[in-house]
């Protein structure tokens, strides 16, 4: 069977059939099958926006040998009498568990939130109420906080490609949409996640592997350098290797490792708000016309020097998405994003953010304890001025030249909006840096300050990290690993699950 890598421009409205003759009148074939490698928008014209298509073309017309296949991650099974506890179900701490679990050990999954489908509930009755579930919202539960999100699987990290294609391939037998193994910017959709999760855990179950929901990680028992019990509860869990995958939004936990001797350092991070706008706004203002056919919504990816010295860009854009209210406590007011994955509802958003360093903030250098508490205090802060959930807010132009708003627009956030002087509730200097940045994506996306912003956007990152070995041991500790966003080496579901999968891989060559 000879093969052929083509690379082609299709209208965004194609179809297979068009697809088919266009193949075929290229390499001049009637008899072939292919395989799409790579679709990626070009919308840098609007009077000719299309798809690029790279295309892996089999034929026995054809002379080209088949492509050498990437080597897959190898994950060697031998029964094994080793327990590992690993505590956070996102991304990271599931995938750790599901090597481990593969490759014979055994796995106990501690949750401090729900199951998927209690978590939907929850959710949905915090949205109708705004009284907040600790067990059942948007930061925890099966999953992690990014189960109720768009979905999106870009990553810029890298020598993850193994584990990226692992992580791909399960999510895709999990039923994630076979398009994110070629989409340029691939996502699943918060519809599609809580499918994915609930198939991707009963696998794990299949495989003998223990999940614990509503369970908290509430401390270690530690002795010379090595954990040997994790306390849940009333329960004390005995195991050879911890694997804690916390997120970045349990500071509870944080604060215990910090007890036990786990050491942090402070890092860049980035806060600021979400920019909410009509979807079709949007789409006008990318592709010249309200809709596209073959294209689900228009996206933007923004950046800007702003100030010189702390860059803003926009964060998690999610095209025909809402503002959901994803606080960590019931004390805290912060939002997020998501979208399903069709992207078709009526407005989008995305984090617009500012990067910071927690000593430029404090104006001297701080502990990453003192981070912590600062950046729980902001968060406190916009719960007390809205007394609740509802979003403060005030419209892009406002926030540009410091203007009250005069009423209340249209919005997806569920929780309703309360007039507010956000460019006084921000530190300065991310005020500073924003107004600038903001002032930038106007000019580069037409009709962009009329949108609104709201809330507060203080989980694109964590402002700390933790000190650990190259093997991924947290630095003092024998067989204690921090993985995922928590650990501050990873940001976004594909690099935290490859983080939690090369851990599983460090104790699998560990134990032979």
């Amino acid at each position: 069977m000879g093969y052929k890598i083509i690379e082609i421009k299709a209208p965004t409205g194609y179809t297979d059939a068009d697809l088919k003759h266009t193949i075929g009148k290229e390499l001049r074939l009637t008899d072939f099958t292919w395989q799409i490698e790579n679709k990626s928008l070009d919308a840098r014209k609007k009077s000719s926006i299309h798809w690029l298509l790279r295309i892996a073309v089999y034929s026995k017309s054809l002379e080209g040998k088949d492509p050498e296949s990437a080597e897959p991650l190898d994950i060697p099974y031998k029964a094994r009498k080793k327990r590992v506890i690993i505590t956070g179900s996102g991304p990271a701490g599931f995938f750790a568990a599901l090597v481990l679990q593969t490759a014979g050990f055994d796995t106990i999954l501690l949750e401090r939130g729900a199951s998927v489908g209690k978590r939907a509930q929850g959710i949905l009755q915090f949205e109708k109420t705004g009284v907040f579930n600790p067990v059942a919202n948007y930061a925890f539960g099966e999953g992690g906080a990014g189960t109720f999100s768009d979905g999106k699987l870009t990553s810029r990290s890298k020598h993850i490609s193994r584990e990226r294609d692992f992580f791909i391939s399960s999510y895709i037998s999990a039923g994630a949409p076979a398009e994110i193994r070629y989409m340029a910017y691939p996502h699943v959709g918060s519809d599609n996640l809580r499918r994915v999760v609930t198939n991707l855990r009963d696998r794990y179950s299949e495989l003998g592997g223990e999940i614990r929901f509503e369970t908290t990680l509430d401390d270690l028992k530690t002795k010379h350098g090595l954990v040997t019990n994790a306390i849940a509860g009333a329960e004390s869990l005995a195991g050879d290797y911890f694997i804690v995958a916390p997120g970045h939004s349990a500071y509870e936990t944080y604060r215990m490792l910090m007890a036990r001797g786990v050491h942090f350092r402070t890092k860049n991070f980035a806060i600021g708000c979400r920019a909410e706008h009509r979807q079709e706004e949007i789409n006008r203002s990318q592709w010249g016309i309200g809709n596209l056919a073959g294209v689900k919504a228009a996206e933007y990816r923004l950046t800007s020097e702003a100030d010189g010295h702390h860059p803003v860009y926009s964060f998690c854009m999610c095209p025909g998405g809402m503002v959901v209210p994803a606080a960590t406590y019931s004390h805290l007011n912060i939002v997020n994003g998501m979208s399903n994955f069709h992207r078709n509802g009526r407005f989008a958003n995305a984090g617009c953010v500012a990067g910071v360093h927690p000593d430029q903030l404090a104006g001297r250098q701080v502990s990453a304890l003192e981070a912590l508490q600062w950046l729980e205090d902001l968060e406190h802060a916009f719960y007390a001025y809205t007394g609740g959930f509802a979003a403060p807010f005030c419209t892009i132009s406002d926030f540009i030249n410091g203007t009250e708003p005069r009423s209340i627009p249209e919005t997806s956030y569920p929780l309703g909006l309360k007039p507010a002087p956000l460019w006084n509730m921000l530190p300065s200097v991310v005020t500073n840096a924003l107004r600038e940045g903001l002032k930038d994506f106007d000019r580069r996306l037409r009709g962009y300050s009329s949108g609104i912003l709201l809330g507060l956007e203080s989980k694109t990152s964590s402002p700390i990290q933790v000190l650990r070995e190259k093997n991924g041991l947290c630095t003092g500790f024998e067989n204690l690993f921090l993985a995922g966003e928590g650990s501050g080496y990873a940001g976004g579901i594909v690099s935290s699950a490859a983080d939690g999968i090369k851990i599983a891989m460090q104790i699998v060559e560990k134990e032979g």
